[in-house]
């Protein structure tokens, strides 16, 4: 670019970015002083002028303009822990703990993030670790990546015909990422042009199928492949799974099996009188028919989750009707700039300016990261438990009611319906894209009257009405209580998983691994998922950090099997559970699939992104029972120190 043209390019620029780069490249800390320190800004999406005056804004952009023409190499690559801390809480107006120094250095990989052979002194030679994985969504990809970089040998089974887990399944229209899709990113591969900030399921999956090709993941990929059963073979200290693909039935012997197919993998089907009576088009939302006609038809949609607010505001002007059949109301975030297009000046800071794009993506996701999490903290002396957990969670309930009061103006009868009656973020918050504006049309109807029955054109409420349908879209969420268990595993003993798990109540040690099943581990198990925020793709790395760690460490002794000490699960269960009991989705006569039938609390993580990272980047090794192929009849255990 030319001065000019770098100039309006520049004008793009988010300020409070813009002024990282200028340290980077300079070296200068002043940048981090009066008067260029930007102003807190809690926005998803912020103000790129970043609060600062016009003055102040046309020096820093004259001084990027002057420093990128040049073209030198950055005076600082690497902060440090110490001048991270100062950028971070500069770049994001407010005191940033230290302890996010080093996890944000690894995310802007200025710093390497996954497990190396030289932190365990080196690789041994003649093993055969071989790894088999199930999935190739985000989670086997994030952990192929990370193999392919040690060098140890793997396979990735996928039962669908390509790649990219949840994001290839899903096609319903207007499918697409809730949250900002510079977070929804890895740490690794090459920066991919998204063109908004909240993408569509296409730009997603296109992503992935960027990064497995610029790893190399493909040939190591197996699609339109079943995992039917896999079993642990103990004499050989091996899983022996069995497949079944394209070329027929087949057996593979792995070392380690992975499981990569996440929490939302299995619709949860209802229960409905008359469900099979449907002459129209029938299907779960995750099942959506490709090239399904819409135009003209009357829909009818049980659910009133993140999907269908995607998919009403997307075809309810082409479709005859539309009634949405709703348990219960949710709390709606209005997102300004959720569909503003990132234009081609931003573009070109994100994909040249040295380190723009690395904390851009550091913003977006400490916006939808930790910030939230200790305000879900239950007060136990707030006077009004049945509104709201705390002070800062009625704040929220009060700006939340007030947006759905200002977009249902004139329409109390759609207030009462889509009102709730429980603390904000007690159950998955949604993002509101024209949702509430929607529900307005004259073609659509939100149904609240509970359902009797499926009839042969429609469906039956109890009030005895009959509202007629062509398509019935079951919109009803995934079963989540199985996870890895559905994998049909078999461990020691003969114990499947799902005998393990079988009273409604998984559990695993960081979500990752349970005693009984050697060399097993459920990436996004049960506990690690996300209900404050932070990003699938976050997790994903931390876990693959966490089991090559396992895999370099148990080379390193010269083991073959680790297994999880029962003990060592219990400890952390109950530190689990204690900490959720401080949590909202804890509280009182709140109904959300994060609970089982016990109403405990399984599916998501109630520590901050930070302390999951801390504690699945190095293994500890004596949390296991370590295990050798045998040299007499029986496994000798080896002695982890």
């Amino acid at each position: 670019m030319d001065r000019h043209q770098l100039t309006q390019a520049v004008r793009a620029a988010d300020l409070r970015v813009l002024l990282m780069v200028l340290v980077h490249m300079t070296g200068d800390l002043a940048w981090l002083e009066p008067p260029f320190r930007p102003r807190r800004d809690i926005n998803l999406i912020p103000d790129p002028a970043a609060g600062l005056s016009p003055d102040v804004q046309a020096q820093i952009r004259d001084a990027a303009v002057d420093v990128l023409l040049r073209g030198n190499p950055p005076a600082i690559h690497d902060p440090g822990d110490e001048l991270m801390q100062r950028m971070m809480s500069v770049c994001l107006g407010e005191n940033v703990p230290p302890e996010y120094a080093q996890s944000t250095r690894e995310e802007m990989a200025l710093i390497p993030r996954r497990a190396r052979w030289e932190d365990v002194g080196g690789r041994p030679g003649g093993r055969d670790d071989h790894v088999l994985i199930v999935g190739a969504g985000v989670c086997g990809i994030a952990l192929g990546a990370s193999l392919i970089e040690l060098g140890i040998p793997f396979t990735i089974v996928e039962k669908t015909a390509g790649i990219g887990g949840t994001w290839n399944v899903n096609r319903y229209p207007g499918c697409g990422v809730d949250t900002p899709n510079h977070a929804y990113s890895f740490s690794f591969g090459p920066r991919y042009r998204w063109p908004q900030y909240f993408s569509r399921r296409e730009d997603i999956l296109a992503y992935l199928h960027q990064v497995a090709d610029s790893i190399g993941l493909r040939p190591y990929v197996r699609l339109s492949t079943r995992l039917t059963s896999s079993r642990w073979d103990d004499r050989a200290q091996q899983w022996v799974s069995a497949l079944r693909g394209p070329d027929g039935e087949s057996e593979v012997r792995s070392r380690f099996l992975v499981s990569a197919i996440g929490q939302l993998s299995d619709p949860a089907l209802p229960r409905i009188e008359g469900m099979g009576d449907f002459t129209g088009v029938c299907f779960h939302s995750s099942k959506w028919p490709e090239g399904l006609p819409v135009d003209g038809q009357r829909v009818a949609v049980i659910g009133t989750g993140a999907t269908v607010m995607q998919l009403l505001p997307e075809i309810a002007d082409r479709v005859k009707s539309f009634a949405v059949y709703q348990r219960s109301p949710q709390w709606v975030r209005p997102i300004p700039g959720y569909s503003d297009p990132i234009g081609p000046e931003a573009q070109w800071l994100l994909g040249h300016a040295p380190y723009y794009a690395a904390w851009f993506r550091f913003s977006m996701f400490w916006r939808y990261g930790d910030g939230l999490l200790k305000t879900l903290k239950i007060d136990p002396d707030w006077p009004h438990p049945e509104r709201a957990v705390n002070a800062v969670n009625d704040r929220h309930r009060r700006e939340m009611t007030d947006f759905i009061m200002s977009e249902l103006a004139g329409r109390p009868d759609l207030v009462s319906k889509c009102l709730p009656g429980y603390p904000p973020y007690g159950k998955r918050i949604l993002l509101d894209n024209g949702w509430y504006r929607t529900l307005k049309k004259p073609n659509v109807e939100l149904v609240t009257e509970p359902i009797r029955r499926i009839v042969a054109n429609g469906v039956e409420t109890a009030d005895g009405r009959r509202r007629e349908a062509d398509i019935l879209v079951l919109a009803t969420g995934f079963r989540l209580g199985q996870m890895a268990a559905r994998l049909n595993v078999t461990g020691l003993g003969g114990r499947t998983l799902a005998q393990a798990w079988a009273t409604d109540d998984p559990q695993a040690y960081h979500g990752l691994t349970t005693p009984g099943f050697p060399n097993l581990f459920g990436m996004v198990g049960p506990g690690a998922s996300l209900g404050h925020g932070g990003s699938i793709t976050f997790q994903a790395e931390c876990q693959a950090r966490y089991i090559t760690s396992c895999i370099t460490r148990l080379a390193a002794q010269g083991a073959d099997a680790l297994d999880l000490r029962p003990e060592v699960l219990d400890d952390f269960m109950r530190r689990f559970d204690a900490e959720h009991e401080t949590l909202i989705w804890s509280h009182p006569g709140m109904s959300t699939y994060y609970r089982n039938s016990k109403g405990r609390v399984y599916t998501v993580l109630p520590w901050r992104l930070v302390d999951y990272w801390k504690s699945t980047r190095h293994a500890d090794l004596g949390d296991y029972k370590l295990t050798s192929r045998p040299r007499t009849p029986r496994n000798r255990p080896i002695d982890p120190s």
